[in-house]
């Protein structure tokens, strides 16, 4: 009984975790449609290549910057470039007493996940008033991607 009781003391004098979104921004936006006006009276929908990457980076007292960066290029039957989005949105998040195992999968997939809503409506709203339709990115697989950059990094320092 002894045991249970300095076990639930333990667990009550822990700090619990803190979690929670400070700001949101966006850091970088850049449009191109560099065949306007022809390009907006494209019979045939155009090829759109999508890009993602996520960068996070530890600030003082316990904050971190997260950048969800995204591009889009669109491109005719031709491959010529139809449009170019790019958008770095980021955001600022206070992480508190998280364990230092879990820190970087909440900052490369939690994080993203929180902050993909908002850039996703902007990449909308600016290919919508760039003269198309809105592009409406399909849901991204942030623990697929932070996969990829723990395999990445694994080859990298298996190359060193």
């Amino acid at each position: 009984m002894t045991d249970t009781s300095v076990a639930s003391n333990d667990q009550a004098s822990a700090e619990p975790v803190q979690f929670s979104v400070i700001a949101q921004y966006v850091r970088d936006l850049s449009f191109e449609n560099p065949g306007a006006p022809a390009s907006l009276a494209m019979a045939q929908q155009p090829k759109i290549d999508i890009g993602v990457d996520v960068q996070a980076r530890r600030l003082p007292e316990d904050r971190f910057e997260i950048e969800l960066r995204i591009r889009a290029n669109a491109a005719d039957a031709e491959s010529r470039p139809v449009f170019v989005v790019e958008l770095v949105y980021s955001g600022l998040f206070l992480v508190k007493n998280v364990p230092a195992d879990a820190l970087q999968p909440l900052c490369l997939i939690e994080c993203p996940r929180v902050l993909f809503p908002f850039a996703r409506r902007i990449i909308a709203d600016v290919t919508r008033d760039g003269g198309f339709p809105p592009l409406l990115l399909d849901p991204i697989d942030f623990v697929a991607l932070y996969r990829q950059h723990l395999a990445r990094a694994q080859a990298q320092a298996q190359q060193q």
